[in-house]
C-alpha cells in the first residue's frame, strides 16, 4: 500500500470471507500476518518495532476494535504509494 511512518494509518477494503495476508519488511526479513476476513467486520493491524540483538525490526499484530478505533482518531490517513524494495547484498 505504501511506506509507513509514525502517526499514520492506511485504510483498505478487502473481500470478505477470504484469507488475506498483510506484509511489512524490516531490516532483516519480511513479516506477514494472515487474516481470515469476515464480511462486515473491521480489522485493525498495528505495525510495531520488535526488539532484535543489534537493532529492532518491524512486525505486525492484530489489535482489538477499541484500540484500533482510538489509534485512528489520533493518526492521519496515509497516501497509498510505492514501497521501496529491500536489497540483500552477499
Amino acid at each position: 500500500m505504501g511506506e509507513t511512518a509514525r502517526g499514520v494509518f492506511f485504510y483498505k477494503e478487502v473481500e470478505g470471507n477470504q484469507n488475506h495476508t498483510v506484509s511489512t519488511e524490516s531490516e532483516f526479513s519480511p513479516n506477514h500476518l494472515k487474516i481470515e476476513a469476515q464480511s462486515g467486520k473491521n480489522y485493525f493491524i498495528q505495525q510495531y518495532i520488535k526488539p532484535g540483538i543489534f537493532v529492532g525490526g518491524a512486525d505486525l499484530k492484530l489489535v482489538d476494535d477499541t484500540q484500533g478505533k482510538k489509534a485512528i482518531t489520533e493518526y492521519s490517513l496515509a497516501s497509498a504509494g510505492q514501497c521501496s524494495k529491500a536489497t540483500i547484498q552477499l
